[in-house]
């Protein structure tokens, strides 16, 4: 089962603080783990502010007030860009043909100088598992998976992400329990 490209949908029985009503990207899963960025957690951090931290002026006006997200408890002091289209900077994982997930300075800097990528989110942290860890999670429930589509991780406001996703199962929040049946 390759996660890769899909959304984590947190179960209502999440109690970790970290995942609990999180949306997670899966950037990329293998044999020996996975690695995700929580999409719906802005945080009071702006671009703006961000960029002042790394010493980078943002002058341009739609992304200043753009907020950052929290990723996910891992490296948190570190930032990861998803963006589309895909475009090659010096750390770049490309996902799909339309998202890539960067973790160098340099998108930054092309955002900086009006030169950046169409779409994007930022994130300070990300989410990990260890090999068979994220495949345990959801075989107790903890989370449901989806085939991701870009126009949520991107489009949809943060408060919207998680009954978009659910949508894609064609799931209403009211429909879901935070009890497992088993047969």
């Amino acid at each position: 089962m390759d996660l890769k490209h899909q959304f984590l949908i947190a179960m209502p029985a999440m109690v970790d603080p970290n995942f609990s009503g999180s949306v997670v990207y899966v950037c990329d899963h293998s044999e020996r783990g996975a690695l995700g960025l929580v999409i719906n957690r802005p945080t009071d951090l702006t671009l703006e502010t961000l960029f002042d931290r790394i010493d980078l002026k943002l002058e341009i006006a739609p992304w200043k007030d753009t907020p950052v997200y929290f990723g996910g408890p891992v490296q948190t002091e570190r930032g990861f860009v998803l963006h589309g289209p895909a475009q090659a900077y010096s750390s770049t994982l490309p996902i799909t043909s339309e998202i890539s997930l960067t973790t160098s300075k340099d998108v930054l800097e092309a955002v900086a100088e009006g030169a950046g990528p169409d779409r994007m989110l930022v994130t300070l942290g990300y989410s990990g598992w260890g090999a068979g860890q994220l495949e345990s999670e959801i075989a107790q429930n903890a989370w449901l998976t989806v085939k991701a589509e870009s126009d949520i991780i991107f489009d949809t406001p943060p408060d919207e992400k998680y009954n978009a996703a659910l949508r894609l199962l064609g799931i209403d929040t009211l429909q879901l329990s935070g009890q497992a049946g088993h047969a």
